[in-house]
């Protein structure tokens, strides 16, 4: 899969599978259809941690058809795998406990930590001060390059084209970009274009852009005290279909946890750790420093170790 935002973790803990957004620049992104090119990263959704070890080993590398891709070596991710958690710290996040999450959010949270301590590591308290405007930040940069990326599906150089008879270019424009996108994409490009309008671009691109650089800092600071921090993945369990489809504000919120991740460009990775009261799959996030993939997988290697989750999709067999 690809995560711009959390659209490998979230649903990972949606389902009970793991899932990892490596670091950024980790996996090359040629072939994929760009959304935010600052953000996106390709990943992997597996049943267990040691899994996905393996496959992002197969995936990641150098690639110079990539101009973001990262010239790091790919270390063997899989045989370095160790639940051992004696002599480590892990940060716990006071800024992530936010008002919207769930009883049941926070207490597999603190569930998870417990895990870890019991582990052997030690659980430090740690602040992300500039937590708070992750979510707006990430809402004015994902769509602006989404507008930027999304202006080449035109229908003049490839993919779909709609116009009638007589129509002109601009009535082809038009009519290929509405027929072409859904609502939502839709939506970002029109929030893209705006705020990347001349009138708008420093008050709020530029300014988002500042603000993303102070997050990845945060990040900087804590993890010269911490080896890795665990966060949950969502603030609730899956919602059902449809549910918050014509309140995108409500959508985005599920994003808090997550989007983070993005911004800074660091490793994370969702693995489930239990059920909620009405039996659906709940996740907790390891996030990492940038390149210390193995730290995410031992640290997820320990919390599956403990959490000894039961519900796994089911193998469809034919």
């Amino acid at each position: 899969g690809t995560d711009t935002g959390g659209s490998i973790r979230q649903p990972a803990s949606f389902t009970g599978t793991v899932g990892i957004k490596p670091t950024y620049g980790r996996c090359s992104r040629w072939g994929i259809i760009a959304f935010a090119s600052s953000l996106d990263q390709a990943g992997v959704f597996t049943r267990t941690v040691k899994d996905a070890a393996i496959m992002l080993e197969s995936m990641a590398g150098f690639d110079a058809k990539d101009s973001t891709s990262a010239r790091e070596k790919v270390p063997a991710w899989e045989k370095e795998i160790s639940a051992n958690m004696k002599g480590r710290k892990i940060g716990i996040p006071k800024e992530y406990m936010d008002d919207g999450m769930s009883d049941e959010i926070k207490k597999l949270w603190e569930q998870g930590a417990n895990w870890l301590k019991e582990s052997g590591a030690e659980i430090v308290e740690i602040n992300l001060p500039h937590t708070k405007y992750a979510l707006p930040t990430y809402y004015i940069i994902n769509p602006a390059e989404a507008s930027s990326n999304l202006a080449r599906y035109d229908g003049v150089r490839y993919g779909l084209r709609v116009y009638d008879k007589g129509d002109s270019l601009d009535d082809m424009y038009e009519k290929t970009r509405a027929a072409g996108f859904g609502v939502e994409v839709k939506r970002r490009i029109l929030m893209g274009t705006y705020v990347l309008s001349a009138g708008y671009y420093d008050a709020y691109y530029k300014k988002a852009q500042r603000v993303r650089t102070l997050i990845a800092n945060d990040f900087k600071n804590a993890f010269a005290k911490v080896d890795a921090i665990l966060t949950p993945t969502t603030p609730t369990p899956a919602f059902p279909i449809g549910e918050n489809q014509d309140d995108p504000v409500a959508m985005y919120l599920n994003d808090i946890f997550t989007v983070p991740a993005n911004l800074a460009g660091v490793p994370g990775m969702s693995v489930p750790a239990g059920l909620s009261k009405n039996g659906l799959p709940l996740g907790l996030q390891i996030l990492g420093k940038p390149f210390d993939e193995q730290m995410v997988f031992n640290v997820g290697a320990a919390i599956e170790k403990a959490a000894q989750f039961s519900a796994l999709p089911q193998k469809i067999r034919d």
